[in-house]
């Protein structure tokens, strides 16, 4: 079943220069916009509604980067069919027929609030299905799509730290345009998460942050997101490996009722071009240095 969803389309692309030169990966696991007919019939939503938890054109804001030498994975399968970014087995009871298996992670905090590896919900609270799925929906997307799109993500990782004894992997999203800072109210443009110091160097998450704010751009850290899945599972600094996760408010690019691109698209493409291409020039004994100390 699941590989007559994506007969069409792969259900993810890595993109990339033939040498990569620098030891940067980029990924942007939740912008994916192929909808698979069987999953719509399995839907309640129509094709608008169902998209409210998309990261709208992240692939896009962030395609540049290829042409700095650095690879870039996407996913095609869209967000509401299979989250990456959580646990491989983070299901929700209560969304299928028959038992979840033991090991099943079932009581984290996204499964209670409806978004676990298959999400029960989409944007603020809009069930996903009509009805109970079969389990085997479950265990087939997980199986078919999740593994080997973390698998492939593993791969370029473990490549590029081979080949040049670091790998910094900046995981790409986008917020809501309404996301509001705590009692402060403050808005903010991006958000620089690195599982408060534990995912990457804090020179790297200094500097990311530094960046984006010479730009003219309102940067918050880990508040109120610090990562999730990917950049948990595969920060690891002691090692050499970094994860940044970087969340991109869409109130800069894209008309969030109507899903489509606004003026500000091309502007904020061209300054991520070149934050990436800032950023990819830290030197590599920076990488090393202690975690930056949370906001």
């Amino acid at each position: 079943m699941v590989a007559e969803d994506f007969q069409a389309h792969p259900p993810f692309e890595v993109y990339g220069p033939d040498e990569q030169l620098v030891p940067f990966v980029f990924s942007s696991p939740h912008s994916g916009r192929h909808y698979p007919e069987r999953f719509l019939q399995l839907a309640r939503l129509d094709r608008d509604a169902i998209r409210r938890s998309e990261d709208y054109y992240v692939d896009e804001l962030f395609a540049g980067v290829t042409e700095l030498g650095v690879p870039l994975i996407c996913a095609n399968f869209p967000r509401a069919y299979l989250d990456v970014n959580r646990e491989p087995w983070e299901l929700d009871p209560r969304m299928f027929r028959d038992p979840v298996p033991s090991f099943a992670n079932t009581r984290s905090a996204r499964v209670a609030g409806g978004l676990g590896t298959v999400p029960r919900l989409v944007g603020e609270g809009q069930n996903i299905y009509a009805r109970r799925l079969p389990l085997s929906e479950a265990v087939l997307r997980v199986e078919a799509v999740y593994k080997p799109f973390h698998a492939r993500l593993c791969r370029l990782l473990t490549n590029t730290h081979a080949g040049f004894g670091h790998a910094v992997l900046i995981d790409c999203h986008s917020m809501p345009g309404s996301i509001r800072l705590g009692d402060s109210g403050l808005k903010p443009d991006f958000i620089v998460g690195d599982r408060f110091g534990t995912s990457a160097s804090g020179a790297l998450s200094a500097r990311a942050i530094a960046i984006l704010r010479a730009m003219g751009y309102t940067v918050a850290h880990n508040r109120p997101y610090a990562g999730g899945f990917i950049t948990e599972h595969y920060g690891r600094p002691a090692r050499g490996l970094h994860a940044l996760q970087v969340e991109v408010n869409r109130g800069l690019y894209v008309n969030e009722r109507t899903y489509r691109k606004t003026d500000g698209f091309t502007a904020l493409a061209d300054d991520l071009m070149r934050f990436a291409a800032e950023l990819i020039a830290i030197p590599l004994e920076e990488l090393s240095n202690l975690p930056l100390a949370a906001e």
